[in-house]
């Protein structure tokens, strides 16, 4: 019972890995920028405390 789906062409197999690509790499980017903006509130908020 197990219909065989969609059959993709290699270019329609190498468009979606070029576009999964694309998408991990901006994630990644996204992550990243958030992580620096992140690390740089925390150096802020280290300077500003009492010793």
């Amino acid at each position: 019972m197990s219909e065989p789906g969609v059959i993709l062409s290699a270019e329609q197999v190498a468009a979606r890995k070029r576009r999964n690509l694309w998408l991990a790499l901006s994630i990644a980017g996204f992550v990243l920028l958030v992580f620096f903006i992140t690390l740089a509130k925390l150096q802020a908020g280290v300077l500003d405390r009492p010793l």
